[in-house]
Formats: C-alpha cells, sequence, structure tokens
C-alpha cells in the first residue's frame, strides 16, 4: 500500500500576520517548519484580492522550499500568468468568489471551460503537477479525466462539517468512496481536502485510493495550543495508521 502524503497549507498564518499588518507570523517560516517535520509538500492560495498569501510570500517561499509547492489558482488570465512565470512543481485550480469567508464547494468544471482546457494545456507544457478541486461527484471526476489533468482533490467540506456537528455522515462518506474508485480506475491520482481535523482525516485515510490529504485551517489552528511541529507529526500518525 501507499504511503499517504501529507501536504500543509500555510495560508492562516498569513491571515494572522495580516490581521495586523505586521511581517510576522512568516509564510517562510511556517512552510520550512512544516518541511522540517516531514510535510510532503506545503500549499497556498494566491487569491485574486491578496487576502492571505500575497505575490511577495510565493517568491521567497518558492525560493527556498526544498519539497514541492503546491500553488492554489483559480482560473483566470492573471493566475495563469503568475503560475507560468513562478512554475511551481503542482498546481491546484479552485473555485473562487469576492465575498467567500473560504472555498465553497468544488469547481464549476463547465463554466467557462474553453478556457480552462487551454489553461491546463499551457500549466502541463511547463511540466507541472495539474489538479483540480471538484465535489465528490461522478460526473465531475469524469469531467476532470476529459480536462486531462493528473490529479483531482476532492472537495471533503460536507463530509467533515456533518462530523463536527455530529450528525450522520454515512452517505456523504459513500459518494467520496465511490469518487475515489472511479478516479483510480479512470487514471487518476485522488487527492482530499478541506475542513479536515484529526477525526475526518483518520476516517478517510481508511479509503483505498486517497493518496494525499491537504490541510491547513485546522492544523493551523491546533498549532496555537501545541506548535505547529506536533500538530504535523499528528498528522502525519493518523495518515500511517
Amino acid at each position: 500500500m501507499k504511503r499517504i502524503r501529507l501536504g500543509v497549507n500555510i495560508d492562516h498564518v498569513a491571515t494572522v500576520r495580516n490581521a495586523r499588518g505586521e511581517n510576522y507570523p512568516s509564510p517562510l517560516k511556517a512552510a520550512l517548519l512544516a518541511e522540517k517535520n516531514g510535510a510532503d509538500s506545503v500549499t497556498i492560495h494566491l487569491r485574486e484580492d491578496r487576502r492571505h498569501i500575497n505575490d511577495q510570500d510565493l517568491k521567497k517561499i518558492i525560493k527556498k522550499l526544498k519539497i514541492p509547492l503546491n500553488l492554489e489558482i483559480a482560473a483566470t488570465r492573471e493566475m495563469l500568468k503568475i503560475a507560468s512565470n513562478s512554475k511551481p512543481p503542482f498546481i491546484c485550480i479552485v473555485p473562487e468568489k469576492r465575498k467567500e469567508i473560504t472555498t465553497e464547494g468544488g469547481l464549476n468544471l463547465n463554466h467557462n471551460e474553453t478556457f480552462l482546457k487551454n489553461l491546463i494545456k499551457k500549466l502541463k507544457k511547463k511540466k507541472i503537477r495539474i489538479s483540480l478541486f471538484i465535489e465528490p461527484s461522478l460526473k465531475d471526476i469524469q469531467k476532470a479525466k476529459k480536462l486531462n489533468v493528473d490529479c483531482v482533490e476532492i472537495h471533503t467540506g460536507k463530509f467533515c462539517n456533518l462530523i463536527n456537528k455530529k450528525k450522520n455522515y454515512k452517505n456523504e462518506l459513500k459518494k467520496i468512496k465511490k469518487v475515489v474508485k472511479i478516479g483510480n480506475l479512470l487514471g487518476l491520482e485522488v487527492h482530499a481536502g478541506h475542513g479536515l481535523t484529526y477525526t475526518s482525516a483518520k476516517i478517510l485515510s481508511k479509503i483505498k485510493g486517497i493518496v494525499e490529504f491537504n490541510i491547513g485551517h485546522f492544523l493551523i489552528g491546533e498549532s496555537i495550543f501545541v506548535g505547529l511541529s506536533k500538530g504535523i507529526k499528528t498528522f502525519k500518525k493518523i495518515l500511517k495508521s
């Protein structure tokens, strides 16, 4: 069985920094600490409104980081230009709305499809691993395959919310299992992300076929109490069990 990889999302280190307009806490320091403590990759989302990670963060992190950087971007011309110039090893294309607090769902793969296809084609020419952030939907995973991406990241937000509210999550878990199985059969690498905690990550880690978990908000929040190093090590242990 393949070892499950852990991607550490450090966006909310930048959120804390930006709350006071200071130059600390440093996203670069968080990225290097994640690397030192066994993260397999570091994720940052360069939003159009730059509400947390900014262009300077991207430049500094990509220069210093030795493990792969996973850059989350919206499907826009500006982000295509930035990604083409910075050439991170991994890119995940995500939906983005100005007024949302966080990503509210998977990418609408039918919206501006021609542009999305061209964006994927151009980035793949740069030898970048391309992932799409999608809902746990059979239609979406089949569409992702047609768009010729390398991976999909399943939006686990609904599943995690049900667990957090102590509601029945069995149907949502079935949907995720089904999509993971189809994704693997189609030859796509399947990842999981959004809203993951120790509890939800442990449940999903039992699904055969999810090879990467990208975890941020809970991990950064937990690190206030236990430290980032311990938080990462706990998730590594969970994903190994």
